[in-house]
């Protein structure tokens, strides 16, 4: 019923919301250039990795060394227009689509934290990770790890179809509020490191 929820529901909104893609599109590619879509692999159920897609929201400035700039360096006021309203998500209605992630369910985070989740923290990966989840609506960016993970987790215990339409309706009121888009010291989240009890007990 989830997938069957997904794919028409996101069927729906993608075509509906074409126009406004491809108006997107256009605009990334004036501002900011060429990819317009930004590609990156990151962990789906079990950890099985997949390609994520999302409007780039960064230019590509390095320094002298031919080192990325800081993301607080790279994020154009663009790039921070698209975020603070969710636009830059709008590629994943594909991911929705081909099935690698369902509407609601655990952001999906990068390959390298996987090996530092301790074992209640990888829970998060039994379940469809998703666009929006039960962490992105209770305090999204400007949370811990900790918290965020927390909330992950609960989601997994909790989660049937009554409360991802809490969440889907709760997402498009956050959006609109503009609230935790970004952590109080990075334009986003800083990068996880890991915890001091790892999954294998070291």
């Amino acid at each position: 019923m989830k997938r069957l929820f997904d794919f028409v529901l996101t069927f729906i909104l993608f075509v509906s919301l074409f126009p406004i893609f491809l108006i997107i599109a256009f605009l990334v590619k004036l501002k900011l250039g060429s990819p317009i879509i930004f590609k990156q692999q990151r962990p789906g159920l079990s950890g099985k990795p997949f390609f994520l897609y999302k409007f780039r929201t960064m230019t590509d400035e390095r320094d002298k060394k031919g080192h990325l700039l800081p993301d607080s360096v790279r994020l154009t006021g663009f790039g921070k227009f698209l975020r603070k309203y969710s636009l830059d998500e709008y590629p994943q209605l594909i991911n929705v689509l081909k099935g690698d992630i369902s509407l609601v369910g655990p952001r999906p985070l990068l390959m390298e934290y996987l090996p530092l989740y301790t074992e209640e923290q990888f829970k998060r990966h039994t379940v469809k990770p998703g666009i929006t989840g039960w962490a992105q609506v209770n305090g999204r960016n400007s949370i811990s790890w900790e918290e965020k993970f927390e909330l992950d987790v609960w989601y997994v215990n909790h989660h049937c179809f009554l409360l991802d339409l809490k969440i889907l309706f709760l997402t498009i009121y956050k959006v609109v509020k503009k609230e935790g888009i970004a952590h109080k010291s990075h334009v986003t989240m800083p990068v996880f490191k890991g915890n001091t009890a790892r999954k294998d007990g070291i």
